[in-house]
């Protein structure tokens, strides 16, 4: 005849079986799952791979290309430059006395200029 601990022992081992049965079950379950999500995150790396290569290959000549556009503008900017001063030199040899009326014209209209607006910040 069976003691009470052993007749007790006989559904506490049958409900720890059980639970460790569904532990195990649990992890084969989860394994799958986290398998099939590596599975999915390495094809979808395969996948964006070449895109992202594409996209890195535009950007980088859209780059190019507004460096050369900034370049070529920088060096039409100097061109006029150049080509005012030049014209400016020229004006001032074939007429100094002109010149020379401008530049004091400019000179005094500019300082008339900051006059005012010296007057109308203290004013304000």
């Amino acid at each position: 005849m069976m003691t009470p601990i052993e007749q007790a022992n006989g559904p506490v081992d049958q409900l720890a079986a059980t639970a460790d049965n569904a532990i195990k079950s649990t992890q084969r379950v989860t394994n799958a799952a986290l398998d099939s999500l590596a599975g999915s995150v390495h094809d979808m790396r395969e996948l964006a791979a070449p895109a992202l290569q594409r996209s890195s290959e535009q950007l980088s000549a859209l780059a190019q290309r507004g460096l050369n556009a900034v370049t070529d503008s920088a060096h039409q900017v100097r061109d006029r430059a150049l080509r005012a001063s030049d014209t400016t030199l020229g004006y001032i040899k074939d007429e100094p006395v002109k010149a020379m009326l401008i530049a004091a014209a400019t000179g005094a209209a500019l300082m008339a200029l900051i006059g005012l607006l010296t007057r109308s910040r203290e004013r304000a």
